[in-house]
C-alpha cells in the first residue's frame, strides 16, 4: 500500500516533516522496485524458456543438416520463428533494468537530502546535538544511518540485475540459468534484516502502527 505525504495542517516540521516525508518516499520507490522485480522475474523466466527452446532447435536443425546434406540450405535460410519474440523478451528486461537503476537513483537522493537534514542539525545544535529524538526514539543521524544502508542494499541489487540481464540470454547451462531466475526473484541482498529497516522507518515516523 502507498503512503502519502501528511497535508499542510499536519503538526510535524521542520526536520520532522522531512524526515516524515522521506520516509514515504522510500516506501514508495520500495513498492515501485518489488513490482518491477516481479515483472523482471516473469519476463527472466520466459528469457529462459525461449533459450532452452532455441538450443532444441539448433540441434535439431544440425542433425537434419548432417542427415540430409542437400536440403541443408533450405534449413539455413528458414529462422526459428521464436527469435523474434526472444529479443522482444530481452528489449523488455532492459527496460525493466532501467526503471530500476532510476529507482535506486532517486534513493541516492532520500540519502543526500538525510545527510542534508543531519548537517542542518549538527549546524544549530553544535556537538550537543538535538535534544529530544524527532519521534519515538531515534536520532536525525540513525536516519540518515538507515537510509544509507537501504540505499546500499538495493546498489548491490541493482548491481546483480545488472548482471544477470548480461548473462541470462546467452547462457546454454540450464543450471545455470535456474541459478539467475532465483536469484532475481529471491533477491539475495535485500534479505529479512533490510525489511526489518524498512518497517522500522515506517513504525518509527508513524506511518505504520503496531
Amino acid at each position: 500500500m502507498e503512503v502519502t505525504h501528511q497535508g499542510r495542517k499536519s503538526a510535524v516540521t521542520g526536520s520532522a516533516r522531512k524526515i516524515k516525508d522521506n520516509a514515504a518516499d522510500w516506501h514508495n520507490l520500495i513498492l515501485k522496485w518489488d513490482k518491477l522485480n516481479d515483472e523482471g522475474s516473469a519476463v527472466a523466466n520466459k528469457i529462459v524458456n525461449l533459450g532452452l527452446i532455441k538450443q532444441d532447435s539448433q540441434r535439431e536443425q544440425h542433425m537434419v543438416m548432417e542427415d540430409l546434406a542437400s536440403a541443408s540450405s533450405l534449413i539455413i535460410g528458414r529462422p526459428p520463428d521464436h527469435s523474434r519474440e526472444l529479443e522482444e523478451e530481452c528489449i523488455k528486461l532492459v527496460t525493466i533494468v532501467d526503471n530500476m537503476t532510476r529507482v535506486v537513483s532517486k534513493m541516492a537522493k532520500l540519502v543526500s537530502s538525510e545527510r542534508g537534514v543531519v548537517e542542518l542539525e549538527t549546524f544549530q545544535y553544535r556537538a550537543e546535538g538535538r535534544p529530544p529524538p524527532l519521534f519515538l526514539t531515534w536520532t536525525t543521524a540513525q536516519f540518515a544511518e538507515l537510509s544509507s544502508k537501504l540505499y546500499e542494499a538495493f546498489s548491490i541489487e541493482l548491481s546483480l540485475k545488472k548482471a544477470i540481464l548480461q548473462e541470462l540470454a546467452h547462457t546454454t547451462n540450464s543450471d545455470l540459468c535456474l541459478v539467475y531466475l532465483s536469484c532475481w526473484l529471491h533477491q539475495p541482498y535485500i534479505d529479512h534484516d533490510i525489511k526489518l529497516l524498512q518497517e522500522g522507518l515506517l513504525l518509527e515516523t508513524g506511518h505504520r502502527t503496531l
